[in-house]
């Protein structure tokens, strides 16, 4: 089974682009988050009727991606994933109050079962960065976000509570709050980690 690497944070720390400067140096299969092409996003963002809707499909197509990741010749990248779609959105948005308690719980049963048929990620990359580069990031993006800045603190939390469920040596935190878009203090340092893993896990 092919290993998978995903890269995971609040909303705006980076991800994607820190996912695309990665792709440009190294041969990985990239699953990205594809927001635009998500049916519910924009029905959520302006409706919150709309939560359970958009966080089930969001686990469903990330559990589709994963599942043709694994099955792939080349070491698997995604942006966010399964995981942080559940112990940090979903959670966020039952704490907002877009999710009942019964729609989180019926979030956490799939999640839960879809993670005992799918294996856990080889190789977790976290991210974090200070709230102000958070928000300027946030501002500048094309896209429909869900999440603020004023989201991250909590939303990194969530992540952190997620991760001490993690082995430590499963999990690379890296702090891009001074990082450029092609990430060229992270990203060998992401590089030289992929390979030692690889050479130990070999």
């Amino acid at each position: 089974m092919n290993k998978l690497i995903v890269i995971v944070g609040a909303s705006g720390v980076g991800k994607t682009a820190l996912a695309q400067a990665l792709c440009k140096t190294h041969n990985f299969a990239f699953a990205p988050e594809r927001h635009a092409e998500r049916p519910f996003q924009a029905l959520f963002k302006q409706d919150p009727k709309y939560a359970l809707a958009n966080q089930f499909d969001y686990l469903i197509y990330r559990a589709e991606q994963e599942r043709e990741l694994r099955t792939g010749g080349k070491p698997a990248l995604m942006d966010g994933g399964l995981d942080l779609d559940f112990f940090g959105f979903t959670r966020l948005f039952h704490t907002r109050g877009w999710l009942t308690r019964p729609e989180f719980d019926l979030c956490r049963r799939f999640h839960a079962l879809t993670r005992s048929l799918l294996p856990p990620p080889d190789l977790i990359i976290s991210l974090s960065a200070d709230s102000q580069t958070v928000r300027e990031r946030l501002a500048s993006r094309n896209r429909i976000n869900i999440a603020s800045g004023e989201d991250a603190e909590l939303l990194e939390r969530y992540v952190n509570e997620w991760l001490e469920t993690v082995p430590e040596s499963n999990i690379l935190r890296l702090d891009v709050t001074n990082e450029s878009a092609e990430y060229p203090i992270s990203a060998p340092i992401i590089l030289d980690k992929i390979t030692t893993w690889k050479t130990s896990t070999n």
